[in-house]
């Protein structure tokens, strides 16, 4: 079987029982940063194979994983941060042991889109998820096409993810294709360091201008009517 394994995004007890008991009965745990993935293991004294599965994986390294599942090897998929398969590669390897008709289940668990979508504030039946944007190639395009796209799912709230080094511009970006709408900044979540914020997209300039961003970002966007 293939578990898709929820980790923590930043609190390492946020984790949850039936984790950390499919991380320990698991044959194998593919991880983005085998580094990374140790420091929970370790937390939590689990002693497994660690393969590295990220975004410039090739194609052989999938085709071994698939190999072990089809051996009858039980094998969980974490990311460095969350739920795998959320603007994450482990969607390849999920879509592929689809294909081979490879069981899948899911231990659910953190998510930073889950979460800053239920301190937000905003009423969120509906909404827009982008993930990271394109650093270049087809950036100006969904950017002049985002409302329409909200719009034509009757959604008024409009989620993204940013890395600090991308952050203001961004910010600047939303505030010129969608006006000044209201935003939710949530940054470094569960984390020591965590922050909420909510203003406007010109108060959100503001203050990552004064305040070097640090951290990862999860937005949250309410359209004005």
């Amino acid at each position: 079987m293939l578990y898709i394994v929820a980790t923590p995004i930043g609190n390492l007890e946020d984790i949850t029982l039936r984790a950390l008991q499919t991380l320990k009965e698991v044959d194998f745990i593919a991880c983005e940063d085998t580094r990374h993935t140790k420091i929970l293991l370790d937390r939590y004294k689990i002693q497994k194979p660690l393969i590295s599965y990220h975004q410039h994986t090739k194609v052989q390294k999938i085709d071994y994983l698939i190999s072990l599942l089809r051996k009858g090897k039980n094998i969980a998929l974490v990311c460095d941060a969350g739920t795998p398969g959320i603007d994450d590669p482990g969607s390849v390897i999920i879509a592929k042991a689809y294909k081979e008709k490879i069981k899948i289940v899911p231990i659910p668990g953190p998510s930073s889109l889950s979460v800053a979508l239920s301190v937000c504030g905003f009423l969120t039946q509906r909404f827009l998820f982008l993930g990271f944007l394109p650093k270049k190639k087809g950036r100006q395009t969904l950017l002049k096409n985002i409302k329409s796209s909200a719009e034509n799912i009757d959604a008024k709230i409009i989620v993204l993810f940013e890395s600090p080094y991308r952050i203001l511009k961004t910010f600047t970006d939303l505030k010129n294709y969608l006006g000044d709408c209201e935003v939710t900044v949530c940054r470094e979540l569960t984390k020591k360091f965590e922050e909420i914020f909510r203003g406007r997209l010109s108060d959100a300039i503001l203050r990552y201008t004064v305040q070097k961003p640090k951290g990862e970002f999860t937005i949250i966007i309410k359209l004005d009517n």
